[in-house]
């Protein structure tokens, strides 16, 4: 290839590269191959499909722990867009807020999302409360998805956004300045040989029932959204 061509197509993959929308997508199930997973997955196919570009961080690879309340955010002079502890989750904050869209994915274990999500959360925004104005606000405005997979039906699941992640969900809306969209997988499968386990028959009929009737669906809306995250304000 003559050298003037090969230098316009380098600036060109370049400039695509420097426009092109990176989604930071934060997995919070300790389990790699099951309905969480697949649903970030399917997030990440709607992503690409969408022309952005997406990274998938995996909490639970992670070696970190939730807010030690040492305040170094809160410290006076320029204030702090991300977490200032140092761990195995301090990039990937940092990540977070460079990025042009967020999605938090977690599995629902006794009403709540999983412990690593939660300590994740409390990272992320505790350095945008400002104490001195009152203001919750983050660096940067992007779209920001919630992704929930749920071992109830969906009359349940709604319950527990009401209960337990309607504040959260609120709170991130405010401080990212976006509206939260919310993806729910409902009554997912636990484990993918149910006679190994301590479950009454009667569950793995109406189990497979489900999920062949509401499965794909769920992973064609995440893809969905995949895509309309990149596409935002475009």
């Amino acid at each position: 290839m003559p050298y003037e061509k090969k230098r316009k197509q380098i600036i060109t993959e370049k400039r695509i590269h420097a426009t092109m929308k990176k989604i930071m997508i934060i997995d919070g199930s300790p389990r790699k191959n099951m309905n969480t997973a697949a649903m970030v997955a399917a997030f990440v196919e709607g992503v690409r499909e969408g022309g952005g570009e997406a990274k998938v961080v995996r909490l639970y690879d992670l070696d970190y722990k939730g807010c030690r309340s040492c305040m170094a955010c809160q410290l006076k002079g320029p204030r702090a867009n991300s977490c200032r502890f140092p761990d195995g989750l301090t990039e990937t904050l940092k990540e977070c807020t460079e990025a042009d869209g967020l999605v938090i994915a977690s599995p629902i274990y006794y009403g709540e999302v999983t412990a690593m999500t939660r300590a994740f959360w409390e990272r992320l925004t505790y350095p945008w409360l400002n104490y001195s104005t009152a203001i919750f606000k983050a660096p940067m405005s992007i779209p920001v998805t919630f992704i929930y997979t749920m071992n109830g039906m969906p009359s349940n699941g709604e319950k527990v956004r009401r209960s337990s992640m309607r504040s959260v969900e609120t709170m991130t809306s405010v401080a990212l300045g976006h509206k939260v969209e919310v993806l729910m997988a409902n009554n997912t499968t636990q484990v993918n040989d149910y006679s190994r386990y301590e479950f009454p028959e009667s569950i793995i009929e109406s189990k497979k029932q489900w999920r062949d009737a509401h499965w794909e669906e769920d992973l064609a809306k995440a893809r969905e959204a995949g895509k309309q995250m990149v596409t935002v304000g475009q």
